[in-house]
């Protein structure tokens, strides 16, 4: 039982991970010169969000919306 309210929480949250996960691994990146340790863990933590992003993606194509 999907309702549209849960479908449109679950496509708010995959742009949610997406775009924050590539913004904070691409701040990884800019921050990996100056301190190397710390960009590591963004670029990881950026990675891993846009991969629940994705994660999420699949998940809600296998959702089918109740009527």
């Amino acid at each position: 039982m999907t309702t549209s309210a849960r479908l449109k929480r679950i496509e708010r949250l995959v742009w949610i991970f997406i775009y924050g996960g590539l913004l904070t691994l691409v701040l990884g990146v800019a921050v990996h010169d100056v301190d190397e340790r710390l960009g590591q863990w963004l670029m990881v933590g950026g990675g891993l969000a846009a991969l629940v992003g994705a994660g999420l993606i699949l998940w809600r194509a296998r959702l089918g919306e109740d009527e």
